[in-house]
């Protein structure tokens, strides 16, 4: 007999009532659908022959039930009573051949079972029912075996996994690999953590996050539950919990499931199966190792990964990106953003200070991320409502982690109304940073930096490795350091003292503490050396650039 599923077996998929169908050993007797056609996508998890008026005591549920026709009852009560067995035990499907007792199904079958929403399917030509009962077995335990087979492959992925220590990320996005399904792990008040999505975007999964979640209620096992069907488990250790990982409901793109039938949700049969819950156990149980492992809050990963991604403009769409952040309890409606740096001066103090400004803007009532951007640097989104004054903000921010940290270097980008605005924030403060010099204070009246601080060093100090600078130093006072150098002089303190006079010679020598001689004789040697003219103001504004990029070039 060389009948085969019409569905490959790698697809991994139960088989169902459609499926049996059209096996050739079945196709043979012409079927025939009667009634329930919506249920010929059952899953079939055995076939039983029966010529018994109560087969259904014998049934355990999800079973292809074939008779002849001959045991059911004449009067239309008793043939009622056997298709609500049936429909009660849960049975797939019930196949009737027409070819001894009846020539058509009888009126009181066909309307009974059309009630109970059970497919009844005729066979026009006799068919060999045990030859049936072997093909359709054969082929659900090969479909039982590779479940199996599945299950033990889903149980090492996620083992070396744990041995290898890996963090949260990376076992939600396993989890949503091997599901085809998209997984969301969230904490205590609903804020959706960790998002992988299978097929839909974030978006689709995660707006209305807390809303949706909130009417999910919790359960102490996993289990479909909420008006969508999630597939939830908790994640705990020792009756302490932490959070639960979510399953949402969707077309699985990479395993399905076989067997029995799927466990019904609130709405009405689940799109998951026996291995999808198996993953998600298993997720439950990484997750927890994986938070032994990583002391880290999974807030603080959350908000890095965040954060990294609005810097980098990583967001599929500016949707997925609002999605996201909101999903995590920030408001992005009518809300105004700030981003702010804070570059600590020792690695070791960057995960202090970002636990410590968390928790500090939270006790203040500011929405804000915080999260580690780099080994010393901290990034801070804030998100305020329209109207409210950014500054006084960023300046109570500023004082708290100077607090902590004395020496930390923080720096503001400008306000950005949207989302897709933050990125442009973030590389103002990052310009910020770089024209800032290691200790450099702040303008009297705050405590930190923004752009409107870039003054002409500031600017020569953030592009002090460009080789263009460099040269043009080099060119306009590198013949002057040189004749110092040899010759013991001063000369480019003096040219500094008349520059900063502009061009004053009276206030140069009195900065200098000679006189007004002495100074005349220097500068007609600078001029010498340099081939200049200082009372020419264009010359000595190409000196003054020269020599200040000459100074921060120094500054280690």
């Amino acid at each position: 007999m060389n009948d085969t599923h019409p569905a490959s077996p790698g697809h991994a998929r139960p088989l169902t009532v459609a499926d049996v169908l059209a096996l050739p050993v079945l196709a043979a007797g012409q079927p025939q659908v009667v009634t329930g056609p919506a249920g010929l996508d059952r899953p079939v998890r055995w076939v039983h022959i029966t010529e018994l008026t109560d087969p259904a005591s014998f049934l355990k549920g999800g079973e292809l039930v074939l008779t002849t026709g001959m045991p059911l009852p004449e009067e239309p009560a008793g043939v009622r009573r056997y298709v609500e067995e049936l429909a009660g035990i849960g049975a797939a499907a019930l196949v009737i051949e027409l070819v001894r007792r009846y020539h058509r199904p009888p009126d009181a079958l066909v309307h009974a079972c059309r009630a109970r929403g059970l497919p009844l399917v005729t066979l026009a030509k006799d068919v060999n029912f045990l030859e049936v009962t072997q093909v359709v077995h054969a082929l659900i335990l090969g479909n039982q075996a590779e479940a199996m087979r599945r299950t033990q492959q889903i149980h090492e992925a996620f083992t070396a996994l744990t041995l290898r220590g890996a963090g949260p990320v990376d076992v939600v996005r396993a989890a949503a690999e091997m599901s085809g399904h998209t997984v969301v792990l969230e904490n205590l008040v609903h804020q959706a953590l960790i998002c992988e999505p299978s097929g839909d975007p974030v978006e689709k999964a995660l707006t209305g996050w807390e809303q949706r979640s909130r009417a999910t209620p919790a359960v102490g096992h996993t289990g479909v539950c909420g008006p969508e069907g999630w597939l939830v488990a908790p994640v705990e250790y020792q009756g302490e919990r932490w959070g639960r990982v979510a399953m949402l409901p969707g077309p699985a793109g990479s395993v399905d499931s076989s067997g029995p039938p799927r466990p019904s949700g609130p709405s009405g049969p689940s799109s998951f199966g026996p291995e999808d819950v198996t993953v998600l156990e298993r997720t439950a149980m990484a997750l927890t190792i994986a938070r032994l492992i990583h002391p880290a809050p999974w807030e603080r990963t959350a908000h890095r990964d965040v954060l990294r991604d609005l810097v980098g403009q990583r967001h599929r769409s500016p949707a997925d990106a609002d999605a996201r952040v909101a999903a995590l309890g920030l408001p992005t409606q009518d809300a105004r953003f700030v981003a702010v740096l804070a570059d600590v001066p020792r690695e070791d103090d960057s995960m202090k200070a970002e636990a410590f400004l968390a928790g500090e803007l939270a006790a203040r009532g500011t929405h804000a991320l915080v999260g580690l951007l780099g080994p010393a640097r901290l990034g801070i989104l804030l998100s305020l409502r329209p109207g409210r004054p950014w500054r006084p903000v960023v300046e109570q921010l500023s004082r708290a982690v100077l607090g902590l940290v004395p020496g930390t270097t923080v720096c503001a980008g400008g306000e950005a109304t949207d989302l897709p605005g933050v990125a442009r924030s973030f590389r103002e403060a990052m310009r910020v940073a770089e024209a800032t010099e290691p200790g450099q204070p702040p303008p009297p009246g705050r405590s930190y930096h923004e752009r409107s601080d870039i003054g002409l060093r500031r600017l020569l100090f953030a592009l002090r490795e460009d080789t263009r600078v460099q040269d043009y130093a080099e060119r306009q006072l590198g013949r002057l350091v040189d004749h110092d150098t040899r010759h013991g002089t001063d000369l480019v303190t003096t040219l500094r003292h008349y520059l900063d006079a502009a061009g004053n010679k009276t206030v140069a020598a009195r900065q200098g503490g000679v006189s007004r001689e002495t100074v005349y004789q220097r500068l007609r040697t600078i001029e010498r050396i340099l081939d200049c003219d200082l009372e020419s103001g264009a010359q000595r504004t190409e000196l003054h650039v020269a020599l200040t990029a000459f100074d921060v070039l120094r500054t280690r």
